[in-house]
């Protein structure tokens, strides 16, 4: 699995950019990714360096759509802490 692979995108929103002064970013990543493959990553995609990763999965929701039942996808959110001084520009 290449970089590209496991950083899916990077979230934006409004908890997330109160987090970024502080370091601290939010994306989405492959649900089968572990912390260092995570760390490796992003590092290598955004030149920066990785002090920290937490890990969430999120559940997919229960879906009704006329008669029949579904459900969302699971996510996995990566919170990652860089190094003080360390700062992504997204656009």
């Amino acid at each position: 699995m290449n970089s590209y692979d496991i950083i899916k995108s990077i979230l934006r929103t409004e908890k997330s950019t109160l987090e970024e002064p502080k370091g601290k970013y939010l994306f989405l990543v492959d649900k089968d990714a572990n912390k260092l493959q995570i760390k490796r990553a992003v590092e290598e995609t955004y030149k920066v360096k990785v002090k920290d990763v937490n890990t969430v999965i999120m559940p997919g929701k229960l879906k009704r759509v006329r008669h029949q039942l579904g459900k969302t996808p699971d996510l996995k959110r990566a919170y990652v802490t860089l190094v003080k001084g360390q700062k992504i520009e997204a656009a």
